[in-house]
């Protein structure tokens, strides 16, 4: 069959399908970015929550190795004065026999711990657990436990002494023994307690 010149050579309704394929492009574009701007924006909220809950494991850990674990040297029950003092953060301990062959036995020693204590999930048998406020909403949890240690040869038992006088040498009339700090390693987690899914974990080596 044939067609005349002038239906082959018709142009007409080009116009419009120029049109719907830059309004499909425009479309495609504009979906694009708008993908791209929702996704941005999660990745942000998901790094705000993360970095709020590695704020408040850093806080745990300023507080377990500053207030907590020094008061706990020189205590046979700590817990119990720890848990009223700290009452505000409902901090939990657990067993003070415990506790205490963790600060001052090697791990291999730990006969009065639960199974689990030396796990590198802080959720399980924790040592201790308290809450942190937040700047809004319920705060987070921290669970915190030793997982290792190393004893040292450090004075645990609280006493301030006056180092011995030296002579008109300079030099000291006793030996003083070389100090071997104790080891610790620290495994902690800050959750939210309103969603647990937003949590940061971190590991600490702790000397005293």
């Amino acid at each position: 069959m044939r067609f005349p010149a002038d239906k082959l050579g018709n142009e007409r309704g080009i116009a419009l399908v120029t049109a719907l394929m830059l309004a499909l492009i425009s479309l495609v574009i504009a979906l694009a970015v708008l993908y791209l701007l929702l996704t941005q924006t999660k990745v942000s909220g998901a790094h705000k929550r993360y970095k709020n809950s590695l704020e408040a494991s850093h806080g745990g850990v300023q507080l377990i190795t500053k207030e907590l674990i020094p008061r706990m040297f020189g205590t046979p029950t700590p817990g119990s004065s720890l848990k009223l003092e700290f009452s505000s953060l409902n901090l939990d301990l657990s067993s003070d026999l415990c506790l205490g062959q963790k600060l001052s036995l090697p791990s291999s020693g730990w006969a009065a711990c639960l199974p689990g204590s030396k796990s590198n999930d802080p959720k399980q048998a924790p040592d201790m657990t308290f809450k942190l406020p937040g700047a809004s909403g319920p705060g987070y949890k921290v669970y915190a436990k030793i997982v290792d240690t190393q004893p040292g040869n450090s004075d645990t038992s609280g006493v301030e002494l006056l180092d011995s006088a030296t002579g008109v040498t300079g030099a000291s009339p006793g030996v003083s023994p070389k100090h071997v700090p104790a080891l610790y390693r620290l495994e902690t987690e800050g959750e939210s307690i309103s969603n647990a899914r937003e949590k940061a974990a971190l590991t600490v080596l702790y000397s005293y």
